[in-house]
């Protein structure tokens, strides 16, 4: 069980943890002479049972809540630290903020130097601490008074982290590939690059081949310990060290993720459900700067709403996070948001879809699947979907946006009742009538394209074969056929889910067997080269088209699962035959 500590400076967190540990989480010279935490810090406890807790201690001064904030994410249990002579302070309110949007349910509040007060201050603090917690991921956890110098109450404290963490259980092991998230990174003599986080997703084991990511670097796991021994492999809820291979200190940092090579998949836009809390003086309006804070890592992102739509304080409501450099994340991810001067916390929430498309849906349907993504299970979010998308949802997509391993994903299916055909990353999710329909080339239970779609794709298809690879935008192709490019565009997307057009993106879509012909290209440029790995640069030479429409391009094989991109390179990940068997590619 992961613990982190919260709390105002100098309200006794690393002294606490040391009573508890016997471990002095303050390692930098600067923490040393100035009495302070300014970084995170880390120390075990084996309980009696056996059990294994980490403690994650962070800095309390409002100066460093950046580093508090890459040190809560993923824990298991929150322990709010008050002092009993100081009280309830700014820092112990936004550290609570901070721990009730993130999630974190299980936890204890501690009463620091309590040998410090009467007894009528102690139950005055006490009472205020209640009041805190109440309406709060926190409402009812215990409370316990203590001293962390002279002893009192540390055993009792010990006693509840333990009962707490045989009770722990993470759901995040079975069935999910690896996600780790690097807070600390630096070289041990002899050893190389070394990198300390906690495990969110799965498990690694020595010898495992990962990339680093966003970067996308390939990199080797050397070796793991844990609480300070060598280990054989690491699992989802456990801190520990990782020593890798093929990486310089220099190209790993803060914020990056360890990741099976699956879930590689950098992206600057997040749709989420978003929460501004209820102490903001003002309503969060369109394209708001902020902070993002998602795993360890902390970037600056713009907050983009519908048109005329404001969060007023306390509220929620579905947005789309646009961030200013690529970062990895998944459904489900709890970030925090906070202004742009990183000066307070402005709200926070959970990713719904770590791989939306550019331009909008319209808005209904967006909103229909923005719902289903918000429900609670993965069951009830893809039977939801699935009921919102008679055309089928890409099974590939969905799987890796919950990070579901295929035996895991098969077992949904099956509890949800649904079907799948096609395979690898063409497949699709459908009602077990609809799979039935598609199988027997029979007609099938959904919307027909409406009169005017059948006359533009007729019109369409000459147009677009005529133009080959370079291909026509969709408001060339509007002009070119005397339509509204909003019209064209709305039964493009239809032709996309259909299976009948690939999109690149929401401006340009191309015939199946021009997208053949790129999928030819990029296996003709992989053969060429060593290791199969090619650049760009050398795609765009061989298909003949520009350099800006051949990235535009690549980023729609990547999508496809035909490509995978590895740093500045690419590879196919398979041997694709072609995209004619591409089907209703989610467009959304």
């Amino acid at each position: 069980m992961i613990v982190a500590t919260a709390g105002h400076i100098d309200h006794g967190k690393t002294t606490l943890v040391k009573a508890l540990t016997g471990v002095d989480t303050d390692r930098l010279p600067q923490e040393k002479a100035r009495g302070i935490s300014i970084d995170i810090g880390f120390a075990y406890w084996r309980a009696p049972g056996g059990a294994l807790l980490g403690f994650v201690d962070v800095p309390g001064h409002e100066r460093f809540v950046r580093n508090m904030l890459a040190g809560v994410c993923g824990v298991d249990y929150a322990m709010v630290v008050v002092a009993a002579d100081d009280g309830v302070m700014p820092q112990t309110r936004e550290h609570l903020h901070i721990v009730d949007l993130l999630g974190i349910g299980r936890g204890i509040a501690v009463i620091t130097k309590a040998d410090r007060v009467d007894g009528a201050r102690l139950q005055a603090v006490e009472r205020e601490v209640r009041a805190l917690l109440a309406g709060t991921s926190l409402e009812g956890a215990p409370l316990r008074p203590v001293s962390a110098i002279g002893g009192q109450g540390i055993a009792a404290l010990r006693d509840e982290l333990a009962s707490a963490a045989s009770g722990c259980r993470r759901s995040a092991v079975q069935g999910r590939r690896l996600r780790y998230a690097i807070d600390r990174a630096f070289t041990v003599a002899g050893a190389g690059t070394v990198v300390t986080g906690t495990v969110f997703d799965g498990m690694v084991r020595t010898g495992d081949r990962l990339l680093l990511s966003p970067g996308g670097r390939e990199v080797r796991v050397r070796g793991i310990q844990k609480d300070g021994a060598a280990a054989e492999r690491a699992e989802a809820g456990e801190r520990c060290a990782l020593n890798l291979a093929r990486v310089e200190l220099s190209q790993v940092q803060r914020g990056d993720w360890v990741l099976h090579p699956e879930l590689h998949a950098p992206t600057t836009r997040l749709d989420v459900e978003l929460q501004v809390l209820a102490a903001e003086a003002h309503a969060l309006r369109h394209w708001t700067p902020v902070h993002l804070h998602l795993g360890t890592r902390d970037v600056t992102a713009r907050v983009s709403l519908r048109r005329g739509e404001s969060v007023e304080p306390g509220g929620r409501a579905f947005a789309r996070l646009v961030v200013d450099q690529p970062i990895s994340a998944l459904h489900g991810d709890r970030f925090i948001v906070r202004d742009q001067s990183a000066q307070r916390t402005v709200g926070g929430g959970r990713v719904l879809d770590a791989f939306p498309a550019p331009r909008r849906l319209p808005a209904e349907a967006r909103l229909r699947q923005l719902r289903a993504l918000a429900l609670p299970s993965a069951l009830e979010t893809l039977q939801a979907l699935v009921a919102g998308a008679p055309a089928g949802v890409n099974a590939a997509a969905f799987a890796r946006n919950v990070n579901l391993d295929p035996e895991a994903f098969a077992r949904l299916l099956k509890q949800a009742g649904l079907a799948s055909i096609g395979t690898g990353t063409q497949a699709l999710v459908l009602t077990p009538a609809a799979a039935d329909a598609r199988l027997a080339r029979k007609p099938q239970e959904m919307p027909a394209d409406n009169p005017e779609h059948l006359r533009l794709w007729q019109l369409a298809q000459p147009a677009l074969k005529q133009a080959a690879r370079t291909g026509l935008s969709v408001v060339q192709l509007a002009q070119a056929l005397g339509v509204r490019d909003s019209v064209l565009r709305d039964m493009l997307h239809r032709k996309a889910q259909a299976g009948d057009a690939v999109r690149v993106n929401d401006e340009r879509f191309y015939l199946r067997a021009t997208t053949d012909e790129f999928i030819e290209v990029a296996r003709g440029v992989a053969q060429a080269m060593p290791e199969g790995r090619f650049t760009a640069g050398q795609f765009r030479d061989g298909a003949g088209i520009g350099r800006a429409l051949a990235v535009q391009v690549l980023e729609a094989l990547d999508r496809l699962g035909i490509t995978r991109r590895v740093g500045d390179v690419r590879m196919l990940r398979a041997d694709p035959s072609s995209a004619s068997s591409v089907q209703g590619e989610r467009s959304s």
